[in-house]
């Protein structure tokens, strides 16, 4: 069982920047993959990044790329999202999520067995 908790979102203008942490609970944080997703209004929960267990690995959504970065501190059963350069349609609902096969940097949802409560990210124009 994982139990995560997001923090780190907030209103911010364009072009700035936001850091989001998402806090885990339970010792299989460690061995498992972990995932950054993101809902805005009205629209479908959608991917943005992802980080393998060990940090090897990473991926990220096209939207994201070059702007983003996912990173995780496994001594502090922690994951971040790094945001620069953010946009207005960066603005949603941004979830964390945890993959028990840990090896895998998954980028639908159906991987994730845990999630958290989400972080509110809004960029203005």
């Amino acid at each position: 069982q994982v139990q995560l908790v997001e923090s780190g979102g907030g209103l911010v203008q364009a072009g700035g920047s936001l850091r989001l942490l998402c806090v885990a609970s339970g010792r299989t944080f460690r061995n498992s993959a972990m995932g950054w997703f993101r809902q805005a209004p009205g629209k479908e929960r959608e991917f943005a990044a992802a980080i393998s267990w060990n940090g090897v690995n990473t991926i990220y959504a096209d939207s994201v790329k070059g702007r983003f970065t996912i990173s995780r501190d496994n001594a502090k059963n922690t994951v971040y999202l790094q945001m620069n350069s953010l946009k207005p349609e960066d603005t949603a609902g941004y979830y964390c999520a945890a993959d028990p096969t840990g090896w895998r940097t998954g980028t639908t949802r159906v991987f994730y067995h845990y999630w958290g409560q989400g972080t509110q990210v809004t960029v203005s124009s």
